[in-house]
């Protein structure tokens, strides 16, 4: 299986010592390792894959926190720089009574935003399977200009592109801002995936099936359409399929939809599914991997936190069952 690359932010994220309160309410906040980009990678080595995050961190303790645990988990971390210029990025986060989450972030600007594209270099990308990235990283400042860098880069080298926007809207001077970033890349990737909750925002639509015929025209190959705990759907010009998910009681939905991504990454890597071939993909293929990937995040979401919470193989097949 080749290996899995992701660019983006790395950060720290401080979760709350208690749930249910927004976060001028919390009292204290335990400092976890972060950023979705990191956490697709983080998935893809917990079921057995390789993967490596292109970054840059400050020279801090959090810098180094974020280090040793990428190590640990088994996330390579040589294509992540360090640097004097700012400090690590962090983000609070306070998990409301429903699950979901509110943020806030310093990151004004954050290491990773710093990231200078003239760092990369094409031979990383020799025996990748595929880049991904998120929309965090896509506003005016040098790791925007990276991330073209980096998919131009990997197309070359025959790497599927995937991109999760992974909408943050606090992060933006405006909601225009946001979505014209976006649009602006979303024709870059083979496959895009989108949630109930942005789709409207970024398409225009409120039904998945009234996007794909313009998502499709703009070069996209796949579709992956989460809904929660609904399920999830993909979609190709030629093929669509859908998954219900397992109800489950849901303590921490952090890094559940990046799980997700990672898992249905990691599904189609073991099927041959690539760049060059990903349209032939059938409904079975995509059942599988959406199921897959479904009970990956049901498995997660009832654990506190993203990376550490997430399965084995073993454990997901053993769900499923």
């Amino acid at each position: 299986m080749k290996k899995l690359f992701a660019i983006g932010e790395v950060l720290i994220d401080f979760i709350p010592g208690e749930a249910g309160k927004g976060i001028s309410q919390v009292g204290s906040f335990a400092p976890k390792v972060g950023g979705a980009p990191g956490n697709v990678c983080g998935a893809f080595v917990r079921l057995g894959g390789d993967a490596a995050m292109i970054s840059q961190l400050g020279k801090d303790p959090f810098g180094d926190k974020i280090v040793e645990e990428y190590k640990e988990f088994g996330i390579e971390t040589q294509y992540i720089e360090r640097t004097e210029k700012a400090n690590t990025s962090l983000a609070f986060v306070a998990l409301k009574e429903d699950g979901n989450r509110e943020f806030s972030f310093f990151r004004n600007p954050g290491a990773d935003m710093l990231y200078d594209p003239a760092l990369l270099q094409e031979d990383w990308f020799k025996d990748g399977y595929a880049l991904h990235f998120c929309s965090v990283s896509l506003g005016d400042f040098p790791m925007k200009e990276a991330h073209k860098k980096a998919i131009e880069m990997a197309k070359r080298q025959g790497l599927l592109i995937s991109f999760d926007p992974n909408l943050r809207f606090n992060l933006w001077s405006s909601r225009e801002a946001l979505k014209k970033a976006v649009l602006e890349f979303i024709p870059t990737a083979d496959i895009l995936k989108l949630s109930d909750e942005e789709l409207e925002f970024i398409t225009g639509k409120t039904q998945i099936e009234e996007a794909l015929l313009e998502l499709f025209a703009s070069g996209v190959k796949l579709v992956v359409y989460t809904e929660g705990s609904k399920g999830a759907r993909a979609y190709t010009k030629e093929a669509q399929a859908a998954a219900p998910s397992k109800k489950v009681q849901a303590v921490d939905t952090t890094g559940a939809g990046d799980g997700f991504i990672g898992a249905f990454l990691y599904q189609l890597s073991g099927m041959g599914l690539d760049g060059a071939n990903l349209q032939q993909v059938s409904k079975e293929q995509l059942e599988k991997a959406l199921a897959f990937s479904n009970a990956f995040c049901g498995i997660s979401v009832q654990k506190a936190g993203a990376i550490a919470s997430y399965p084995t193989r073993e454990e997901v097949e053993q769900f499923l069952q």
